[in-house]
């Protein structure tokens, strides 16, 4: 199994498209960069860029990651993680910090009375460390993106929504308080700079939706980086486009839901 699931396309030059030529109104588009594995410095940068454009970063943590005890299932996620006092204090000022599993065990390889356990102690380490954290309204994100529908079902008999695999990135925008099932896309393990480029251009393009594109770190960390300075130029650009929500995920079930 590959470590992500990714879609392979031609780059065709929508690197330099332009992203602020729209008029459109009405917020018919959702954008979610929703970024995976708690990489310390990465975070805190992410959240920095964030805050710059008036937005706040959807983070997702290993809940274990921080211990001495956590092992690497793979090269893409050894720099250092942070803690639960780091992922308090970016909880403080406004980002949303979900769980991404115990340990980012893929839950597909082990049996099933094993994955519910796994998934059980993620969500009560949450509930005992983050402040706030309530297992009911969370977004569980399951590690390589990987499920199955009794795991699936077995989470959100708990927790609001998952992220996992998509046939789609684009979901549905929801209406109502139902737990959902969230597709995402991801690509690595190279940069993803100019993937989510095209990504984000032929979304815009379309009649609308809610994106989730799943990322990881900043500039050489982690499995398929972005750069911090192709961030900042995309939120700089995107926040300009008047029919475009960016929002963490959580947010957008808790707005959209009320």
């Amino acid at each position: 199994m590959k470590r992500r699931t990714f879609i392979k396309t031609s780059i065709l030059g929508s690197f330099a498209i332009g992203l602020g030529n729209f008029s459109k109104k009405e917020k018919t588009h959702i954008l979610t960069l929703s970024f995976d594995d708690g990489f310390k410095d990465s975070f805190y940068k992410t959240a920095d860029i964030y805050e710059a454009h008036g937005l706040k970063a959807c983070l997702n943590v290993i809940a274990s990651g921080h211990l001495r005890s956590f092992q690497s299932p793979d090269k893409f996620i050894t720099a250092e993680r942070g803690d639960f006092n780091d992922w308090n204090a970016l909880k403080r000022r406004g980002h949303e910090i979900m769980p991404h599993t115990w340990d980012h065990t893929n839950l597909t390889l082990i049996s099933l009375e094993k994955a519910k356990e796994d998934i059980d102690k993620c969500l009560r380490y949450f509930e005992e460390n983050l402040n706030g954290f309530k297992t009911s309204d969370a977004v569980y994100n399951f590690a390589f993106n990987a499920s199955t529908p009794e795991l699936e079902q077995y989470a959100l008999s708990k927790v609001r929504a998952v992220r996992t695999q998509g046939d789609y990135a684009i979901n549905p925008i929801p209406s109502t308080s139902k737990p959902v099932r969230l597709g995402c896309w991801s690509h690595g393990p190279d940069n993803a700079d100019k993937w989510v480029e095209i990504q984000v251009n032929e979304f815009l393009a379309g009649t609308g939706g809610w994106l989730i594109l799943n990322l990881h770190g900043l500039d050489k960390v982690g499995w398929g980086p972005i750069t911090s300075q192709y961030l900042n130029d995309l939120l700089k650009r995107l926040v300009k486009i008047e029919y475009l929500d960016i929002l963490p995920a959580g947010e957008v079930l808790k707005r959209r839901s009320e």
